[in-house]
C-alpha cells in the first residue's frame, strides 16, 4: 500500500511540475487521471418499482514511460473504489461495492532490433476492501491479497508506437496469495484446501500460496476513436505447463472516455475474466470454472494532467 501510494504521488508530482516546463523535451512521459462518478436515485410513489440509493465510484489510471536510446521503462497504475448505498426502510446498512481494484503493471525493455525489445515485466493485482457475497453480507468471497496475483515475464516486447505493444514470453510465473484463512481453507481461487476431519474441524490448513510456471502474452492497445473519444484496451492470457496448458487464463480489459471538457466526462469500462482455477457457484448452484464479466458506466468528474502534448 506504501509502494501505491508513493507511486501516485511521485506522477502526481513530475506531471504537476512538468506542466509548465513543456519546451524541453522529457525522457519521461507522465500522465494521471484522477475520476469521481456518482448516481442517485429516488422513487415516491413509483409504480414500477425502485429502491432509494445513493453510489459513487473514484478511480486514479495513471502511467510513468521513460524512453531513451535503447531502453524503455513504461510504468501503469489503475485504482478504482466505488460503492452503493441503499436507503429507506429494510435496506441493508452496509455500503455495497461496485468497484474494487488496485493493478500495477512495470515493463523494463533493452532494444533488440527496430521495434523488438528484449522485456523484462511484472504485474501485480488484488483490492483494497472485503468483498461479500450479497444479499448474504456475512459470507466474505475476497479481501486485500485474497486473491492477490503476482506475475513475472520474461521475454520480448513488440512496440512500434506509443498506443500498441505485444509482449510474449515463454519464461512466466504466475503467483496466487489467499491472505485470509477461510477463504484459503475452502480452497479459493485455485489454492489447495485444507485437509478436514469427519467433523469438519480442520487438520491441515489450506496453502495461502500457489505458484504456476507457463507462457504469458500481453497485449495493448490504445486508439483515438474520435474527437473526446478514447479507446484503451488489454489483454493478459497465461497457459499454465504443468496442469491443463490447453485451459487458458484471460483478463481483458477496454475502457472508453468520452470527454465533454477539461471537467466533466463519461466513461465506459469492460472486464473479462476466466480462470479455471477459480470455482463460482452460478445461479442454479451449480459449481465450475465461469466466464467473468463486469460493466461499468458512469458520468461525472475527471482531470487529466501530463508532461507532454498530443501529437496531431
Amino acid at each position: 500500500m506504501k509502494f501505491i501510494l508513493a507511486f501516485i504521488s511521485l506522477t502526481f508530482f513530475t506531471v504537476s511540475n512538468a506542466q509548465d516546463t513543456l519546451v524541453e523535451k522529457s525522457n519521461w512521459k507522465t500522465q494521471a487521471t484522477f475520476g469521481l462518478n456518482g448516481t442517485q436515485s429516488s422513487f415516491f410513489n413509483w409504480s414500477a418499482g425502485g429502491r432509494n440509493n445513493i453510489s459513487l465510484l473514484s478511480f486514479i489510471e495513471s502511467s510513468a514511460n521513460y524512453a531513451k536510446n535503447d531502453l524503455k521503462w513504461s510504468n501503469d497504475l489503475g485504482l478504482a473504489l466505488g460503492g452503493i448505498q441503499y436507503i429507506g426502510i429494510g435496506s441493508p446498512k452496509e455500503i455495497q461495492k461496485s468497484d474494487d481494484k488496485i493493478d500495477f503493471a512495470t515493463n523494463f525493455g533493452l532494444k533488440m532490433k527496430k521495434d523488438w525489445y528484449y522485456s523484462i515485466l511484472g504485474s501485480f493485482k488484488t483490492q483494497f476492501l472485503d468483498g461479500f457475497s450479497f444479499p448474504n453480507d456475512s459470507v466474505r468471497v475476497s479481501s486485500f491479497m485474497a486473491p492477490g496475483y503476482l506475475t513475472l515475464a520474461f521475454g520480448f516486447d513488440y512496440s512500434p508506437n506509443d498506443n500498441f505493444t505485444l509482449l510474449i514470453s515463454p519464461i512466466a510465473s504466475k503467483m496466487t496469495f489467499v491472505g485470509v484463512s477461510d477463504l484459503a481453507d475452502a480452497g479459493a481461487y485455485g489454492v489447495d484446501a485444507a485437509e478436514l476431519d469427519a467433523l469438519g474441524n480442520v487438520i491441515t490448513a489450506g496453502k495461502k500460496f500457489r505458484g504456476e510456471f507457463g507462457a504469458y502474452i500481453k497485449l495493448k492497445y490504445n486508439k483515438e476513436l474520435a474527437k473526446n473519444i478514447l479507446m484503451k484496451s488489454k489483454l493478459e492470457l497465461f497457459s499454465n505447463y504443468a496442469n491443463n496448458p490447453g485451459n487458458i487464463d484471460i483478463n481483458a480489459d477496454i475502457i472508453f472516455n468520452f470527454k465533454v471538457n477539461s471537467w466533466f466526462s463519461a466513461s465506459l469500462n469492460w472486464t473479462l475474466l476466466y480462470d479455471d482455477d477459480i470455482q463460482i457457484t452460478d445461479a442454479k448452484g451449480n459449481v465450475g470454472p465461469r466466464t467473468q464479466f463486469k460493466s461499468i458506466l458512469g458520468v461525472g468528474v475527471s482531470y487529466t494532467m501530463k508532461n507532454f502534448k498530443e501529437k496531431k
